[in-house]
């Protein structure tokens, strides 16, 4: 049996997170990772104690036909990136890697150009965190430099979506 390369395990983790999100649309799950350790796990979902989309049955920005990457204001649910950062200290997340995986819902597939939105790239930069790991499909995957994004700041260009 062949060893699965280090990268992989760890979005294989990622993957499983993504497995307890409540989102109807996307499943994400993210893992925070630094000196070969784990630091915080995050998957999409509600606040706590609030309902999920799951629990009701229908997501608002569905309903809206809200496209992907945008209007995340009207969304029930935290990003798995900003749970795993709210999980960890930022002093542990200094100079780590966040390994993140998406699924469409409901066809499991995986999502085509994943990313992390706007909202959670400002987050991932001021956690410290240098890079993210995205997964394309089973074995391939994206290295990002998180310096790209402070760098070539979409905000300014006033990009949208993702």
């Amino acid at each position: 049996m062949e060893r699965r390369d280090k990268i992989n395990y760890y979005l294989d983790i990622a993957q499983a997170v993504s497995q307890r999100g409540t989102c109807l649309r996307k499943l994400y799950g993210a893992v925070i990772v630094k000196n070969d350790e784990i630091i915080s796990t995050g998957y999409v979902g509600a606040p706590r104690g609030r309902r999920n989309c799951t629990d009701l049955g229908y997501c608002i920005r569905s309903r809206l036909n809200i496209p992907r990457g945008e209007r995340y204001e009207l969304c029930r649910s935290v990003h798995a990136e900003a749970n795993a950062i709210i999980s960890a200290s930022r002093e542990a997340m200094i100079d780590s890697t966040l390994y993140l995986v998406g699924l469409e819902m409901p066809s499991g597939e995986y999502v085509r150009n994943a990313s992390s939105c706007s909202m959670c790239k400002r987050m991932i930069i001021n956690a410290g965190i240098s890079e993210v790991i995205i997964r394309d499909d089973k074995d391939n995957y994206r290295i990002i430099n998180v310096r790209d994004w402070i760098d070539n700041d979409e905000s300014i260009m006033g990009e949208f979506g993702y």
